[in-house]
């Protein structure tokens, strides 16, 4: 196991850095960011930016106040944590290294996420391992649904790693999922936040049919920036998902990040993109936080005006329900969301 720092971050148990660790043990080519003592030649001059004297440095500067998020704790999140670590469960929370995770969990709110921990794909934001996954487990299905009706909550989201290898990417695991949930839980709504399937109709027509309440499908981020962000994705076959989710006749969702290197007009031709081709009710915008420094840099630190603004132009455009600001995920306040919308 990698040596875990001296100072751990803010709200970070050792079990969940040494997890990290063990995902990005370090930088592909070495860790540039250790001393490793004296350099033995200086490049400083040939930085090409005409100005030898001054080599400019992309420097984020320090997270803002407003992106304080709350340190887990409480009987809330010990309870659903015990739960969680007793039925062998993947939460999106501890993968995705979630800061809003101790609030959620106090509230007894969670996203769990289904056919394993480990993605075939490998986005440039994204803290979930990447690599080949396990042998697929057919029993998951009943786990979950065990495990939901033990957590007793009003409102679910459930997601999922991709699993590109599998002819059907899962999607009978997922419509299994959610049957067996609405059997255990009837008073449980659902909320799914599915990958793309590849495009594939026939798999998500089958998760479609499973009948979620709310069913989600993440963007992620603007055109231009997918081939960086989203290497295995492509923007117009997303737009083609949320289309056949609202086809289906089902609350349809999306969300993205911003700070990864998009402009505003860009963040606004998506939201008239997605409002075109599906007529989505639901979406939220939220700070991009670089999990480690394996992933794509931060290019900006989002401030709330901005967020507030990206709020009002979704809701002018025709979104029914838009969660923007920088803590925002896909899944945060999702019960309050669905409280908003007839999703039963």
């Amino acid at each position: 196991m990698a040596e875990l720092p001296a100072n751990l971050p803010p709200g970070a148990s050792p079990e969940a850095v040494a997890r990290t660790l063990a995902r990005h043990p370090r930088p592909l080519g070495g860790d540039t960011a250790r001393s490793i003592g004296p350099a033995a030649v200086s490049l400083t001059g040939m930085v090409l930016n005409n100005k030898p004297d001054e080599p400019i440095h992309r420097a984020i500067g320090r997270k803002p106040d407003w992106l304080r998020a709350r340190v887990p704790g409480g009987a809330g999140y010990e309870r659903l944590k015990g739960i969680i670590d007793e039925h062998r469960l993947h939460t999106v929370c501890q993968e995705g290294s979630c800061p809003n995770m101790g609030e959620c969990w106090s509230r007894g709110t969670a996203t769990i996420m289904i056919l394993g921990d480990t993605c075939t794909r490998s986005c440039g934001f994204c803290n979930v391992k990447t690599g080949r996954p396990a042998v697929l487990d057919a029993d998951e299905p009943r786990r979950v649904a065990a495990s939901l009706a033990l957590m007793r909550l009003k409102h679910v989201v459930i997601t999922s790693v991709n699993r590109d290898e599998l002819p059907d990417g899962g999607a009978e695991i997922w419509a299994e999922t959610i049957r067996r949930v609405h059997e255990a839980c009837p008073g449980m709504s659902v909320e799914c936040l599915v990958g793309d399937f590849l495009g594939d109709e026939k798999a998500i027509e089958a998760v479609c049919d499973a009948r979620p309440e709310i069913l989600s499908h993440n963007m992620e981020t603007v055109e231009r920036m997918h081939p960086a962000v989203r290497p295995q994705a492509k923007y117009e076959r997303s737009l083609a998902v949320l289309a056949q989710f609202k086809r289906s006749g089902l609350v349809t969702k999306t969300g993205i990040m911003v700070g990864i290197g998009e402009r505003d007009d860009e963040v606004l031709q998506l939201i008239d993109d997605v409002r075109a081709a599906s007529d989505a009710d639901i979406l939220t915008v939220g700070q991009y936080l670089q999990p480690t420094r394996n992933h794509l840099p931060i290019d900006r630190w989002v401030h709330p005006d901005q967020f507030a603004m990206f709020r009002r132009e979704a809701l002018a455009r025709g979104f029914k329900v838009c969660e923007s600001g920088p803590l925002v995920r896909s899944s945060y306040h999702a019960e309050e969301q669905a409280e908003q919308l007839p999703v039963r």
